[in-house]
C-alpha cells in the first residue's frame, strides 16, 4: 500500500512537471533532495551511535533489567497471557524502555524479537490479542526523550532541539491511552461475543 502511495505521488508529480513544462525545475528538486537526506542521515549518524552505546552500556549494567521489573506490573496487566513467560516479558520491556527512551532503531530489533517469540507461542495466520497491542502500543509509544526528533531539529538549526519535549509528553500520552483502551475495548467486546476481529488469545 505503501509503495502504491509513493508510486501514486512521483507519477503525479512527473505528470504535473510536464503540464507546466516545469521538467528541469523537477529534476533539481530530486537531486537537491537526494543531497540533503544523505547530509541529514550522516548528522543524524553521530547522535544515534551516542545512544545507541548508552543503551548498551545499560544493557551491561543492569540498567534495562531494573527498568523490566519496574515495568513487570504494567506488562502483566496489559499482556496477561505472557504472565509466565520471562522470555517474552524481558523482550517486551526492553522494547518499551527503548521507545520511552527514544530510540527507535533500537527498538525495532527488540520488537521483532518480541513479535517472533509471540507468534511461537500463539502459530496460526490470526495474530493474538497480545501481538496486536503491542504493536498498537508501539506505534502511539510515550517517548520521554525523542532522541531522533532532537537530532534532527539540531541537524536543522534548532537552538533548543528538545524544547518540545512538553508537547510531545502530551501528545503522546493522550494517543497511547487512547490506542490502548480502544484495543482493551475491541478485547471485551469480543469476550462478550458482540463483536468480530482477530482478538483471540
Amino acid at each position: 500500500m505503501i509503495n502504491a502511495i509513493w508510486f501514486g505521488m512521483i507519477a503525479l508529480s512527473l505528470v504535473s512537471a510536464l503540464a507546466q513544462g516545469r521538467m528541469p525545475e523537477l529534476s533539481a528538486a530530486v537531486l537537491e533532495g537526494a543531497a540533503d537526506a544523505v547530509k541529514l542521515s550522516i548528522s543524524l549518524l553521530g547522535s544515534m551511535c551516542a545512544w545507541l552505546g548508552f543503551l548498551r552500556i545499560a544493557e551491561k549494567s543492569g540498567l534495562t533489567g531494573l527498568l523490566a521489573r519496574a515495568f513487570s506490573p504494567v506488562i502483566d496487566r496489559l499482556f496477561p497471557d505472557y504472565r509466565e513467560d520471562p522470555e517474552i516479558k524481558g523482550k517486551l520491556c526492553m522494547n518499551i524502555s527503548a521507545n520511552l527512551l527514544g530510540l527507535g532503531n533500537a527498538a525495532t530489533p527488540l520488537g521483532l524479537s518480541a513479535m517472533e517469540a509471540m507468534a511461537q507461542k500463539h502459530p496460526g495466520p490470526v495474530p493474538s490479542r497480545g501481538m496486536i497491542l503491542f504493536v498498537v502500543i508501539n506505534t502511539a509509544s510515550l517517548q520521554l526523550l525523542p532522541v531522533n526528533m532532537g537530532a534532527m531539529r539540531a541537524a536543522c538549526g534548532s537552538t533548543a532541539p528538545f524544547g518540545i519535549l512538553p508537547q510531545i509528553w502530551l501528545t503522546s500520552l493522550c494517543s497511547l491511552t487512547a490506542a490502548v483502551l480502544f484495543c482493551k475495548l475491541a478485547e471485551s467486546r469480543r469476550a462478550l461475543g458482540e463483536g468480530r476481529g482477530p482478538w483471540n488469545s
